[in-house]
């Protein structure tokens, strides 16, 4: 115990030593992290649908770079075979490294979550269960760096080894893209990919249901980890002298790489490739009660003779029914231009990333004009912009142009002007005004259509909450051209 811990706090002092270890494990994800917040600063609660995303990332940077590039550095000065000399076991010093690693990606993390509650992120909704994900996804990606720190002969081979592991992760495996915004066959290449499993795991304990809902990502994770930890010790390197193609044992890499192909393979025969999407459901429409029975027959009696009545005297006619009393008002229909001018217009640039709105005279390029020409067409008949009331029928509207924006589709810039159009051909301009501001000001009401695939828009939303976001951003963009603060 006296050898881990003493190892323990020279790792530490070595760590903080290096400045390429430093800038991996914590300029990198705080780039990340500002970039993100960039990109997504106008969301209601900056940044925590995507801190799963943010603290993957640190964590790759700190154990997929940092740590293998710190043994390989040692390796070649000669440190580790000062190491074998001594007459502690192997494991003592493998041991030591990953506790080291991990509290040096704890306070990475840490910084990343101290720095997003600065830009105003809440706090998560079960820290506890935030500790166990994020230990979990520590030790699968150290593991993932012992691999790599078992296969490199040098620090640059460190670097391109890191980068065919790390970008793979963020394009299709659900780290910096959404999955949701990945082809079908992505998806599924996604799921023998760790870095997946931690971002659902991660971001479970910010918005979801915590360790309830995270049980297969952290059995993947532990899988991991546990079989990249044996590997790495079993291919551990003491002299830099060695290298790996004369190295025995390279079976042990088949451990660490039939764990992720387990993962796989045991996410398909679960089916649990496919995106969760949490839709709002109507509720069921009440069904009538049926008519009573009618009473049977009585049985025929034998007839009697009776003796004629006189003619009835003629009874006055009854007054008319009153009208059904008139529906009840609308709830936009109370609102005025002043309540449209109190709206917060600080909404994103019609050229950025986030809500984008394409100017008048922009055309969209030959191979999206198809795609915006059959929604034009389909627009003035599609079903949930027809049916219903008006309030519905111009947030459904909203819908077609948030649901590309929130998949991030090429489409998404033209399609808006393209709603916008709709809306003012079908509805008075002041009708408009109010129905577009009580949804900018209810942006949770109502059901969210996160799938538009019979306009011809192909993908689904993920997140039915950023679709929520992107239709309100829509609605004070279009109440800003209507009301005259913006120009057309």
């Amino acid at each position: 115990m006296n050898a881990l811990l003493a190892h323990l706090g020279v790792s530490l002092r070595l760590h903080f030593r290096n400045r390429m270890a430093l800038l991996y494990g914590y300029l990198f994800p705080l780039i990340f992290l500002v970039a993100f917040y960039v990109l997504y600063r106008h969301e209601r609660v900056p940044l925590l649908r995507h801190m799963g995303e943010l603290l993957t990332v640190a964590v790759l940077g700190g154990a997929c770079f940092g740590l293998p590039t710190t043994l390989v550095s040692e390796r070649e000065r000669g440190v580790w075979r000062r190491y074998k000399l001594s007459p502690v076991p192997t494991w003592v010093f493998v041991a030591s490294t990953v506790v080291a690693r991990y509290l040096i990606i704890l306070t990475a993390g840490l910084l990343q979550l101290g720095l997003a509650l600065a830009l105003g992120m809440t706090l998560p909704e079960h820290p506890f269960s935030l500790l166990v994900a994020f230990t979990f996804v520590a030790f699968a990606f150290i593991g993932l760096g012992l691999v790599i720190a078992a296969l490199a002969d040098n620090v640059p081979a460190v670097q391109a080894l890191g980068q065919c592991i790390f970008l793979p992760m963020l394009i299709i495996g659900g780290v910096a893209v959404q999955l949701a915004a990945l082809p079908l066959w992505a998806q599924h290449v996604s799921a023998f990919f760790p870095g997946r499993y931690a971002v659902e795991a991660i971001q479970g304990a910010f918005t979801g249901r915590g360790l309830e809902g995270a049980r297969f990502s952290l059995l993947a994770l532990a899988l991991v980890g546990f079989a990249g930890c044996l590997a790495g010790a079993r291919l551990f390197r003491w002299d830099a002298q060695q290298r790996f193609s004369a190295l025995r044992g390279k079976a042990w890499l088949l451990l660490a790489l039939a764990a992720w192909v387990a993962v796989g393979l045991l996410a398909e025969w679960r089916g649990r490739i496919a995106v969760p999407v949490d839709k709002e459901i109507p509720p069921p429409a009440t069904k009538p009660a049926s008519p009573p029975s009618p009473a049977p027959a009585p049985a025929p009696t034998p007839p009697v003779a009776v003796a004629p009545t006189p003619l009835p005297t003629p009874v006055p006619a009854r007054p008319l029914t009153p009208p059904p009393p008139a529906p009840p008002e609308p709830p936009w229909a109370k609102l005025t231009l002043a309540d449209a001018e109190a709206l917060d217009y600080q909404v994103p640039p019609d050229n950025g990333i986030v809500s984008p709105f394409a100017a008048p005279d922009e055309e969209p390029e030959d191979f999206m004009k198809e795609l915006v020409d059959g929604v034009r067409n389909k627009i003035a008949i599609w079903p949930p912009g027809t049916d219903g009331d008006d309030l519905r029928c111009v947030r459904n509207l909203l819908y077609v142009a948030a649901v590309p924006d929130a998949i991030q589709m090429p489409v998404e810039r033209y399609l808006p002007r393209v709603v916008y159009q709709h809306l003012i051909d079908t509805y008075p301009r002041e009708k408009l005004i109010k129905i577009l501001t009580y949804i900018a000001q209810n942006p949770e009401a109502g059901m969210v259509i996160t799938d538009i695939s019979d306009l011809g828009i192909e993908g689904e939303a993920g997140d039915p909450m950023v679709v929520r976001e992107r239709a309100y951003l829509y609605a004070i963009k279009m109440v800003a051209r209507l009301t005259g603060r913006k120009a057309e």
